[in-house]
């Protein structure tokens, strides 16, 4: 861009009042708007809860399973996984040797060992020699979409959160339980 040549009256001219003024008027303007905005998003987080909320309390005697594969089964510990964009906790229990073949799910998923040791590796290989062994208490995290699969040696519990949908989408359909010949 070619330099422009700027008179000089126009550099020793000096600023008008009136158009200070609207400048600092429009700035202070802003500030106030930017406060509130501030304001009601705070306001927001410390909302009392609704009147039909309550806390839960969930027993280990009160938690229902249901068979998902051979030596595994599931529980709906809070939530509804089914639902899209409802927050959910499930657990996972793995009875002696289980593997969960390669899969993945549509949202992003929290793993965390409650008992056991849970292995899990990332890829549709299914390669036990890939695989990180998480212990109790370990967390691990899984993007969506992210193809992984995983195994427990002997009896295993971890526990699932996420925003639902919660889908197992197998890479093989013959893996599916669903998809077994009865």
């Amino acid at each position: 861009m070619p330099d422009v040549p700027i008179p000089d009256e126009h550099l020793q001219r000096p600023l008008r009042r009136p158009f200070v003024r609207r400048l600092r008027d429009r700035s202070r303007q802003g500030w106030r708007l930017l406060t509130l905005l501030g304001a009601v998003s705070v306001s927001g987080l410390a909302q009392a809860p609704r009147a039909d909320e309550q806390h839960t309390v969930v027993a280990p005697e009160a938690i229902q399973w249901k068979a998902l594969r051979p030596g595994a089964e599931i529980a709906v510990v809070s939530g509804n996984p089914d639902t899209a964009g409802s927050p959910f906790v499930l657990r996972l229990r793995y009875h002696g040797k289980s593997r969960i073949p390669p899969h993945w799910h549509p949202n992003d998923e929290h793993i965390t060992v409650l008992s056991g040791t849970f292995r899990i590796g990332m890829g549709t290989s299914g390669d036990e020699q890939a695989t990180t062994a998480l212990a109790v208490g370990a967390y691990a995290f899984v993007a969506a979409k992210m193809a992984h699969y995983a195994w427990a040696d002997s009896d295993t519990t971890i526990q699932v959160h996420g925003i639902g949908p919660f889908v197992i989408n197998y890479v093989n359909p013959a893996d599916d339980p669903k998809n077994a010949k009865k």
